[in-house]
C-alpha cells in the first residue's frame, strides 16, 4: 500500500505558525518554554468576560493549555476513602463515568461505595462541562460530553506495554473508539492528597510530529474499516483520519530514538488545580503523579473559532485529499 505523503501542492497554512510552542526543534536537551494561559478563578461557576473566553479559545486551539492553579475539584470528608489505587479493578488504570446512560466502569467497588463514588464522577462531570460552556461558549452549542474518568493509579513506574505507557509523548487516539475527526477536549484535575503534583512533558507542535511520521504511513484499507465494525472492534466506522491518527499515537510511543530525542517542555500541576487541553493535538507524556480527574469532550472541527488547525485540517493539507 502507499504511504501517505505531502500533497505537492500543499502550502503552508499561516495559522499553523500560531502555534504556543516556542520549542527550538533538532537540539537535544534545548527546552524552552510552553506558553500556558494562567487563570486565577476558583470557582466552577464562574463569569467570564469576552476577551477571557475568546483568548482562551484561541489559546487551546493553537495548542497551548488553559490553567487554573486554584480551580479545585473539592472531595466531601466521605468521598476521601476514595483515595486509594485500589479503588480500581485488577490490571485497570482508570475508573470511567458516562454521564450519557449513568454506566460505572472499571471500579472495584460494589453496592453503596460504587454509588457514592459514581456520585462523586457525575459531579465532577457537570462542573467541567459548566466551565468549559461559561469559558468557552462559542463551543456549546454543538459541544458533545463524553466519558468522564478518575486515575486513582501512580503514572511513573506502571507495568505495561509500549502501546498504553503513557509515560512516552504522544497524541490521543483511541483504537475502538474512533471519533472520525471530531477534536478531543479535556479537563483534568489534580486531587492528590498528599501535595504530589501531576508531571506532564509537552512535545513538539502537531503539524511537526505529522510532518516526521506521515510519510511511512501506509493507507487504510475502507473493507478492513467495515470489518472491525462488525465484529464489534470499532464502535464506529474507523476513517482514513483516525488510522493515520492511530498509527501515528503508536509509532510516535515506540519510536525510542524519537522519545529520546524530541523536544519537549516540562509542566508541573499541583494538587488542587486545573487545566483544560486539545490532548489529540498537543503531544503529551503524564510522567508522574497519582489521583486525577478527567472529562472528555467532542467537538467538531467546524464548531471551532479556527478550524484550520484542527489536526483534521492540517492532515488534510498534508495529504492533499478529505480524510473524514
Amino acid at each position: 500500500m502507499a504511504a501517505f505523503g505531502l500533497a505537492r501542492d500543499a502550502k503552508p497554512d499561516p495559522h499553523l505558525h500560531r502555534v504556543n510552542f516556542t520549542i527550538e526543534l533538532g537540539r537535544k536537551g534545548f527546552v524552552d518554554m510552553v506558553r500556558v494561559q494562567t487563570i486565577e478563578e476558583d470557582s466552577w461557576q464562574a463569569v467570564y468576560s469576552d476577551r477571557q473566553q475568546e483568548e482562551a479559545t484561541r489559546e487551546i486551539e493553537n495548542g497551548g493549555l488553559v490553567f487554573f492553579p486554584r480551580l479545585a475539584f473539592t472531595l466531601s470528608e466521605a468521598e476521601k476513602r476514595f483515595l486509594v489505587p485500589d479503588a480500581v479493578g485488577q490490571k485497570v488504570k482508570n475508573v470511567s463515568f458516562d454521564i450519557r446512560n449513568g454506566t460505572l466502569r472499571g471500579s472495584a467497588l460494589e453496592g453503596a461505595d460504587a454509588a457514592a463514588l459514581r456520585a462523586m464522577l457525575d459531579r465532577y462531570a457537570r462542573q467541567a462541562l459548566a466551565l468549559v460552556r461559561s469559558l468557552l461558549p462559542h463551543y456549546a452549542p454543538t459541544l458533545e460530553q463524553a466519558r468522564t474518568s478518575y486515575r486513582p493509579v501512580e503514572a511513573a513506574g506502571r507495568t505495561t506495554s509500549w502501546r498504553k505507557d503513557d509515560t512516552r509523548l504522544h497524541v490521543d487516539a483511541f483504537p475502538s473508539s474512533p471519533n472520525q475527526g471530531q477534536r478531543l477536549l479535556r479537563v483534568f484535575s489534580n486531587i492528590n492528597p498528599a501535595g504530589k503534583d501531576r508531571v506532564w512533558n509537552i512535545g513538539e507542535p502537531f503539524e511537526a510530529v505529522a510532518q516526521r511520521f506521515l510519510p511511512s504511513i501506509a493507507a487504510s484499507s475502507p473493507g478492513y474499516a467495515r470489518v472491525l465494525r462488525a465484529l464489534g472492534i470499532t464502535k464506529s466506522l474507523r476513517t482514513e483520519y483516525d488510522h493515520i491518527m492511530l498509527q501515528m499515537h503508536d509509532r510516535m510511543k515506540a519510536d525510542k530514538n524519537y522519545q529520546a530525542t524530541a523536544a519537549s517542555a516540562q509542566l508541573r500541576m499541583p494538587p488542587g488545580s486545573t487545566w483544560i487541553v486539545y490532548t489529540d493535538s498537543v503531544s503529551h507524556a503524564a510522567l508522574s503523579g497519582q489521583f486525577m480527574m478527567e472529562q472528555t469532550f467532542l467537538l467538531r472541527p467546524a464548531a471551532m473559532l479556527d478550524p484550520s488547525v484542527s489536526p483534521l485540517r492540517i492532515l488534510e493539507r498534508m495529504v492533499g485529499r478529505a480524510l473524514a
